[in-house]
């Protein structure tokens, strides 16, 4: 039976199905990449966030506003946007596809994460470094951001921000995927962040260079409190992202991932 012939409530959706290919082939591109190139990726990645959070430290210092605050930090993920550059979080359902679909290893995808993250909080703090020394007025922002979300602990409170950070830019991805226009792969870019900002969500990346910020305006944070703070919201952020949002997308897609399979084999 052809896909015409099927009932029009079971045929395949196009527009779906061609979003899922471009899924796929990106995923396959990261999971492949080679280490060098994912650790410049996932440098660039950190210090583009550190310039979401250099306008979030103006703007809130200047109008102790943590909404404005997060409209001004949405740059940090245009820039991650049309740099293409790695986020930790932004390396869920693409790379995801990719290995559900067989076109990647899934080893690949635990090194894709790990690098990821490492090198995203290594540049953000860099940046963040630099913030703090060319603007000391900024110290006090920085230091109450920063044990704001240090002081979440490891708590199902904070465990569930963690896993709305990650359904958040999980779907921001998706919604970036589901067009070519880069004009509009701009707007959920925003406003994503801004709702991830806006409503402090715990975020593995994000969260932990805010944490570096305030230890360097004078906040006594342990190496233990940062390395839990971490893989606790890293934890919530897999959760939300991959449980939430990618698991739902593949099944949604399970016709398309059946064939990408039968191609590879």
């Amino acid at each position: 039976m052809s896909e015409t012939d099927l009932p029009i409530d079971e045929q395949p959706d196009a527009e779906v199905d061609e979003a899922f290919e471009r899924l796929v082939d990106e995923g396959h591109e990261r999971l492949r990449r080679p280490l060098r190139e994912l650790v410049a990726t996932g440098l660039l990645g950190g210090i583009d966030v550190g310039v979401g959070i250099l306008a979030y430290l103006v703007v809130k210092h200047a109008t102790d506003s943590q909404l404005l605050a997060a409209l001004a930090f949405s740059v940090g993920f245009v820039a991650l946007l049309l740099a293409h550059s790695e986020l930790f979080t932004e390396n869920f359902l693409v790379p995801v596809a990719a290995a559900v679909a067989e076109k990647g290893p899934w080893l690949g995808l635990v090194r894709l994460w790990v690098v990821t993250l490492v090198t995203n909080v290594i540049g953000g703090s860099l940046v963040i470094w630099v913030i703090l020394v060319a603007r000391p007025d900024l110290h006090e922002v920085a230091r109450e951001t920063g044990e704001h979300y240090a002081g979440l602990g490891v708590t199902p409170k904070s465990f569930m921000l963690a896993v709305l950070g990650g359904l958040v830019i999980t779907l921001m991805t998706r919604a970036q995927h589901s067009t070519d226009s880069l004009g509009v792969k701009i707007v959920p870019a925003v406003l994503f962040s801004a709702v991830l900002v806006g409503a402090e969500l715990f975020h593995a990346v994000l969260d932990e260079i805010f944490i570096v910020g305030a230890a360097i305006a004078g906040s006594d944070i342990t190496v233990a409190q940062f390395l839990q703070t971490m893989l606790w919201a890293a934890l919530g952020n897999l959760v939300g992202g991959v449980g939430f949002v990618t698991m739902l997308r593949l099944v949604r897609s399970s016709p398309k991932v059946q064939k990408e399979r039968e191609r590879t084999t």
